[in-house]
């Protein structure tokens, strides 16, 4: 516990004097995690235990995020089904038997594949595209040309995590690739990129910033050369997960993504801003015109409900607009209490707070910075949430289709 309480004392010093105690350290570069690779391959060479055959003792009952299906569109019984962190399998006979395709690769986590059923080739987009601690960087995009027997590395070495891969219905040298960067580190490689010579070479074609990847992408059923991309900015930590910002938003290309335009402005009707977290992407064809969804995980607050005005405790909301003087009319009672349930160390008793603030050391608001992690965010306060939307005119602008319940 007296650990717990000085993690607690660092992280809340920070806060205080409004000064990061963290240091980040510099993210591992792709070059040695590639080499890592290599030397894992020698290593199980020369192991003593490389002689010693395995063998399945049957199925296990956790098995895993599943990442993305890809089926056949000629015989369903036959399809790919790829994991979050266990490879890619492949089954001829609608699942009874499975067979493992990608575990002597680099890597087993996938975010996302695509298949060009006529000519028998798979492309891997590696790295899981959500943002658990467990979600593991992947090393870029791998494609094979023979359903999966063998593998060619195709770059995109820095992407760590891939949200999609999108292949042209006619010409298989083109693939665009939606890339979500670092989960823990800010970097430049992220947004969409394009290959137009089947992966020899890519093109970073939209970029937002360091903090802000492409997340899906989709294709104009009737026109290749249109395709919409959503990003998503989103910071992790170890500590901290802030899943939402002005960097979240939907573009368009009309050149075959070689450029695009971002489509949620202030009259859109599409939510914009810090709120605007993460985006998925669906698009059909009705009739002779192309329609698009969006889901967006909405983290914008709801407004406060009347009861929640005459709350006889001291929440963490309340310090968000505090002034000053009303903070230092508080009663003393209320505020030991709001510092003992919400775990600040004992030094920071109310006398103590009492006199950061009315010395001018800290706000008000820094009570309320102290407790605003993903936790807090996530249980803490109501969010919107989970919304779709519509658009009928290529994501000029956006309505939220009636739900009937």
């Amino acid at each position: 516990m007296k650990l717990i309480y000085s993690l607690y004392a660092i992280l809340f010093c920070g806060y205080l004097y409004g000064q990061s105690s963290f240091i980040q350290p510099p993210f591992t570069p792709a070059a040695t995690r590639l080499n890592g690779y290599q030397q894992r391959l020698q290593a199980a060479e020369n192991s003593l235990a490389n002689q010693i055959p395995f063998k399945s003792i049957g199925p296990a009952v956790f098995s895993g995020r599943v990442a993305d299906v890809a089926v056949s569109p000629k015989d369903p019984t036959h399809f790919y089904v790829a994991y979050a962190s266990g490879g890619l399998w492949k089954t001829e006979n609608n699942g009874m038997s499975f067979q493992p395709l990608f575990d002597q690769e680099i890597v087993m986590t996938i975010g996302d594949i695509a298949v060009d059923w006529t000519r028998n080739t798979i492309w891997v987009g590696t790295g899981e595209v959500n943002s658990s601690r467990s979600s593991y960087a992947g090393v870029g995009m791998f494609k094979s040309e023979d359903g999966g027997k063998t593998w060619q590395h195709r770059g995109l070495e820095e992407s760590h995590h891939i949200g999609r891969v999108v292949l042209h219905p006619t010409n298989p040298n083109i693939v665009w690739v939606a890339v979500l960067g670092h989960l823990y580190s800010p970097n430049q490689e992220r947004g969409v990129y394009k290959t137009s010579d089947g992966g020899k070479t890519w093109q970073q074609t939209l970029f937002v910033h360091e903090n802000a990847g492409a997340v899906d992408l989709v294709v104009d059923p009737t026109n290749p050369n249109v395709l919409y991309a959503s990003t998503w900015e989103r910071t992790r930590r170890a500590w901290d997960f802030v899943e939402s910002g002005e960097g979240s938003g939907i573009y368009k290309s009309t050149d075959g993504g070689n450029t695009w335009t971002l489509q949620i402005i202030a009259s859109s009707g599409f939510p914009m801003g810090e709120g605007t977290g993460r985006i998925g992407l669906a698009m059909y064809k009705d009739k002779n015109k192309s329609v698009l969804y969006a889901i967006l995980d909405n983290y914008f607050r709801r407004p406060k409900k009347e009861e929640e005005t005459k709350k006889e405790v001291l929440v963490k909301n309340d310090f968000k607009t505090m002034t000053q003087s009303e903070f230092l009319a508080l009663d003393e009672k209320k505020l030991t209490t709001f510092l003992r349930d919400n775990g600040f160390a004992r030094k920071y008793d109310a006398k103590t707070v009492f006199d950061l603030v009315k010395t001018n050391k800290i706000k008000p608001v820094a009570l309320a910075e102290y407790l605003e992690d993903a936790n807090s965010l996530l249980f803490d306060t109501e969010v919107i949430g989970a919304e779709v939307y519509r658009s009928d005119n290529g994501g000029k602008t956006w309505t939220k289709p009636m739900i009937n319940t």
